[in-house]
């Protein structure tokens, strides 16, 4: 499932990535919040989407700094919040958030729309909502620490994000090798850290 109601928000959501654009074209998709890479064109599939309101954000999949490559700023996860935030008066709205592949960059940011919407809500719920509607979830870590910032969540964000990335790598240590391989290590060593 990438795509339904939500306790969370009045609004439908939606998380998939550029492959799986084109069979939510004709879904009533109101709002897209579309996050690629740097000097990345954008996905032909918009051309069959009707009208709609899209907030372009351009970084990379990364978590800290690397030569050539943009990391996801504070002004990015206050956009996208922002975003979500002005969703909260359009109950009639559908949400579609995609990256690249619909598993890192475009689940943190959906959970932080969620955990925003419902701060009653603990951080977990927020990211069991989505994964409920995303069966494989990998939240960046860069993006969850911002968005944590910014919305006061003392740290509640991250550690629900470092308890999927634990879940994951228990249960599948080849994709925590993979994870690592990627550049990604400090979500898996956050994951593989003794408690306390």
């Amino acid at each position: 499932m990438t795509s339904a109601a939500s306790e969370f928000v009045a609004f439908r959501i939606t998380v998939c990535g550029i492959a799986e654009l084109a069979s939510h074209s004709a879904v009533g998709v109101t709002h897209v919040l579309s996050i690629l890479d740097p000097g990345f064109p954008d996905p032909e599939a918009f051309g069959a989407f009707g009208e709609h309101e899209r907030l372009d954000l351009r970084f990379h999949d990364i978590t800290e700094e690397r030569p050539a490559m943009r990391l996801a700023q504070r002004e990015d996860v206050a956009a996208l919040l922002e975003f979500g935030r002005d969703l909260q008066r359009e109950p009639d709205a559908h949400l579609l958030v995609h990256c690249h592949m619909g598993i890192s960059r475009s689940t943190a940011s959906m959970a932080l729309i969620l955990a925003q919407a419902r701060p009653d809500r603990p951080a977990l719920d927020a990211l069991a909502e989505v994964r409920r509607i995303r069966a494989q979830i990998w939240p960046n870590l860069h993006l969850i620490e911002l968005g944590d910032e910014l919305l006061g969540r003392n740290g509640e964000l991250v550690a629900a994000a470092v308890a999927r990335y634990r879940h994951v790598v228990e249960r599948r240590p080849d994709i925590g090798k993979m994870m690592v391989e990627m550049g990604r290590g400090r979500e898996v060593a956050a994951a593989t850290a003794p408690p306390g």
